[in-house]
């Protein structure tokens, strides 16, 4: 890895063995490319990168009024470059811009709004997109993680169909039981297939389907995967599930992420009574 070209080759490759989604390596990338032109005008390089090199470009960032979400998504793919070349130190207790708290309520679908969008998907007769609107749904997951799904994903643990969700680096991050329905639709459109390689959601022409796609399917029926996951969200909180299950099911790494939804939702004290001293 002589230059900053190879490094970012090189480590392009290394995602890719690691099962990587192409949409989230092309974000590594750019924010590489971008890092090592900041670094060069400093004259330095990727190569002998240091802990107040990352600092400084954290304050650059926030210097140009980026965001703080933005700031955040270029230091994960800062942080996954240097545990790439053995230097994961450098980026410990960098200083960014904090997040502003999103406390507002997040849109969910109504009762009948879920009903409808089911009936207007089914009567289209796409197995795929049948399987793809359920499944996001009545699982909850990140249009980048059912994207990334593979069919050794869904697996049988302790006699019940759940799927495996994996992190940015490929660990497991949880496992969601699949309801009857979505099991039914995800195995209809699975036996469809007259190619199966790894990614279960593929295009026309069998290639791993990209988030952009799937956005646009979901325009037609006037909704989005972040309403769609919020919706999953929301009919468990209303259903009285705990809060920690939530967030564990939603993949929320911070339990006030999923707080949001309880606001949506009126507390049933005499109840509560009930189930704790009846």
């Amino acid at each position: 890895m002589n230059t900053e070209k190879n490094m970012i080759e090189e480590f392009s490759i290394w995602q890719k063995q690691l099962g990587k989604a192409e949409g989230t390596i092309k974000t590594y990338i750019g924010v590489l490319e971008k890092f090592e032109a900041w670094l060069s005008s400093k004259g330095k390089s990727l190569n002998s990168v240091s802990r107040n090199d990352v600092q400084l470009y954290m304050d650059e960032l926030e210097n140009q009024q980026k965001t703080a979400g933005t700031i955040e998504k270029y230091l994960a793919a800062i942080s996954v470059f240097v545990r790439f070349i053995d230097k994961s130190e450098i980026v410990l207790d960098i200083k960014r811009k904090e997040k502003i708290k999103d406390t507002s309520i997040p849109e969910s679908l109504e009762e009948s709004e879920e009903k409808k969008l089911l009936l207007e998907v089914k009567a289209d007769g796409n197995l795929r997109n049948i399987a793809i609107v359920y499944t996001l749904l009545y699982t909850g997951i990140r249009i980048s993680e059912l994207c990334a799904l593979n069919f050794d994903d869904i697996q049988e643990v302790d006699g019940k169909k759940k799927l495996l969700i994996k992190d940015n680096d490929g660990e497991i991050d949880r496992f969601i039981p699949l309801t009857t329905d979505v099991s039914y639709h995800l195995e209809n459109y699975i036996d469809s297939l007259t190619i199966k390689k790894d990614a279960i959601f593929v295009s026309s022409v069998n290639k791993r389907l990209s988030t952009r796609a799937v956005q646009y399917m979901l325009q037609k029926y006037d909704v989005n995967p972040h309403k769609l996951r919020h919706t999953f969200c929301q009919k468990l909180i209303n259903k009285g599930i705990n809060l920690h299950i939530v967030a564990k099911l939603a993949g929320h790494k911070d339990v006030n992420v999923t707080k949001r939804y309880v606001g949506n939702t009126q507390p049933n004290l005499d109840n509560a009574i009930d189930q704790a001293f009846s």
